[in-house]
C-alpha cells in the first residue's frame, strides 16, 4: 500500500506562482507512472502532468505546457509541480497519484494510488 500525502496548495493571484509536493510513504522508483490530476467543480478530473518513470518522459495537458514542470525526487520519495503563470482557470483540487502498472500516465486508468488533495485558488 501506497500513502500520498499531498502540500504546497493556497490561495493566488493571477500570475503568481505555487509549488506542490507530494510525499510518498514508500519507495516509488518501481511506479511506471508518477502524475498530477485535477478536477474543479462540476468538471471532470483531468490529468495535469505525469513522469513515465522509467523512460524518462514527461506529459503535459496542453493548457500548462510552459508553464508547469513536473519533477520527481526518488531520495526523499516526493513529486513536485511547480506552478507558474498561474490563472484563474487553474484553480481546482489537485492530486497526486502512482501507478505501478505499463499504461498512458495521462490517464486516471493508469493509477492505482491517490491522494487526498490539495486546494488551489488562483484569483483574477
Amino acid at each position: 500500500q501506497v500513502q500520498l500525502v499531498e502540500s504546497g496548495g493556497g490561495s493566488v493571484q493571477a500570475g503568481g506562482s505555487l509549488r506542490l509536493s507530494c510525499a510518498a510513504s514508500t519507495y516509488t522508483y518501481s511506479a511506471y507512472c508518477m502524475g498530477w490530476f485535477r478536477q474543479a467543480p462540476g468538471k471532470e478530473r483531468e490529468g495535469v502532468a505525469a513522469i513515465y518513470t522509467r523512460g524518462p518522459s514527461t506529459y503535459y495537458v496542453d493548457s500548462v505546457k510552459g508553464r508547469f514542470t513536473i519533477s520527481q525526487d526518488n531520495a526523499k520519495n516526493t513529486l513536485y509541480l511547480q506552478m507558474n503563470s498561474l490563472k484563474p482557470e487553474d484553480t481546482a483540487m489537485y492530486y497526486c497519484a502512482a501507478g505501478y502498472g505499463v499504461g498512458d500516465c495521462s490517464l486516471i486508468s493508469a493509477y492505482n494510488y491517490w491522494g487526498q488533495g490539495t486546494q488551489v485558488t488562483v484569483s483574477s
